[in-house]
């Protein structure tokens, strides 16, 4: 998983699974899996301010799983620190909490394919001509970051292009990533750190007035955990390869990575 410190706007882009058309999907007959998440990783899962209800990427991603191989799903919440060793022991079937597919965890879990993959970019505007990368970013003593708290976009900001220093003043926080964009749009900052989906739609609607620079930093892939040799491997692995052939992916990325963090 990204950072724990980091609870995400991450850079989310689509990983392509191997494919399988949804007749070749296996039937579960109806079997009921118990899926466990925190609820605090948008916008994989998070719990909707508007409305109490637990929403996000990996909600939607579940649900259509579910409905593809015959599954019902009963969904429980616990802590990250918790949760390995929860699926690990057999206390749950599946766990979705944007969760990086690392070889240490491959010891204790089984990963299902890879369904995200994760880079940062650099978000600027149009015009800016000031600093081109991280390094003459981080010389450019005058510039500021805008980030949203304890996300992907401000542990990189604060670890990667600055002095480490979780204090530093030169990053201002806002609510969401949206809110950050627009406070580069008006001059309060000088750079956005967004995921590369989320970056890529910000740019191409901004008629020119933001712009991408340097190169992505970090990469990581996510999948879902199941105890070892659990039988739901090979069947979400079968799924998700079937979302990546029918566009299910990419649209789930506009819709969490582009239109919700526009506001949409």
């Amino acid at each position: 998983m990204l950072s724990r410190r980091a609870l995400c706007a991450a850079v989310l882009v689509l990983f392509s699974a191997a494919a399988a058309p949804a007749a070749e999907l296996p039937d579960m007959e109806g079997r009921t899996i118990s899926v466990v998440s925190e609820n605090t990783y948008p916008p994989l899962q998070f719990i909707d301010p508007k409305t109490g209800e637990a929403i996000g990427w990996e909600y939607d991603a579940m649900a259509e799983i579910a409905k593809r191989l015959n599954l019902n799903i009963d969904y429980a919440t616990a802590s990250w620190d918790a949760m390995v060793q929860a699926i690990h022991d057999g206390q749950y079937d599946v766990a979705m909490n944007g969760i990086t597919i690392r070889d240490d965890r491959k010891e204790m879990v089984d990963f299902s394919a890879p369904y995200l993959h994760s880079e940062m970019l650099m978000l600027v505007r149009g015009d800016e001509d000031r600093f081109s990368d991280a390094e003459s970013f981080a010389a450019f003593e005058d510039g500021l970051i805008g980030s949203q708290a304890g996300t992907t976009p401000f542990y990189t900001g604060v670890y990667e292009v600055l002095d480490g220093n979780e204090q530093n003043p030169r990053i201002k926080l806002y609510e969401t990533i949206g809110a950050a964009v627009q406070a580069l749009r008006i001059g309060d900052v000088d750079l956005v750190l967004s995921d590369s989906t989320a970056a890529n739609g910000y740019v191409n609607v901004s008629d020119g007035a933001l712009k991408l620079i340097g190169s992505p930093m970090g990469a990581e892939d996510f999948g879902f955990i199941f105890q070892k040799g659990s039988d739901l491997v090979g069947p979400f692995d079968a799924a998700i390869g079937s979302m990546a052939a029918d566009g299910t992916l990419d649209a789930l990325n506009q819709k969490w990575f582009v239109d919700y963090a526009m506001g949409q």
